[in-house]
């Protein structure tokens, strides 16, 4: 199902351009707030407070949720506001360049549904890894990055060259 703006798409900004704007809201980031940028301290924090809804005592009594419930509510939480904004900021983007619209990308050879199912697993498998590593991709690559942390680095390198390796092993289901 595709529902496609009117409008005749805009081109893509530059992206050394969008780097260097992106480069200066993580300098602002590390100035204003005291860190860098990340997106899996939102969804702890909320996960958290959820946890705190249904079990107070089992919550506060967890490490890593009572790391998130200091200030009780989820919306104390800068990265929240992070997260709405970037969800917000990147809907105002698409619908002024006229590139909204909702459809399923996939190749000629996977079914919606094989498509679905594939992206879900990999949205677990990053969840999962992110909550392993204790941090996210964005955050890794980002803050860690532009710390020039050596772990950042390595992650990184091993982010691009398994997805090389996946694209490459999976190129015949979008050809």
């Amino acid at each position: 199902m595709t529902i496609a703006n009117r409008r005749e798409a805009q081109p893509y900004w530059n992206p050394y351009l969008a780097g260097v704007l992106l480069g200066l809201v993580l300098l602002a980031s590390y100035l204003v707030a005291g860190r860098g940028l990340g997106a899996t301290g939102a969804f702890s924090s909320v996960a958290s407070w959820i946890a705190s809804l249904a079990s107070p005592e089992h919550a506060q009594a967890n490490a890593v949720h009572a790391r998130y419930l200091n200030d009780g509510s989820p919306l104390t939480a800068w990265l929240v506001f992070l997260g709405i904004g970037a969800f917000v900021g990147a809907a105002i983007s698409g619908w002024t360049a006229g590139r909204t619209r909702f459809a399923i990308e996939k190749g000629p050879r996977m079914s919606e549904g094989a498509r679905m199912a594939t992206a879900a697993g990999g949205g677990a498998i990053a969840a999962i890894g992110a909550r392993v590593a204790m941090g996210c991709t964005s955050g890794q690559a980002l803050s860690g990055g532009a710390m020039l942390n050596a772990g950042s680095l390595v992650f990184m390198g091993a982010v691009f060259a398994a997805g090389y390796t996946v694209a490459w092993i999976l190129r015949k289901e979008w050809l």
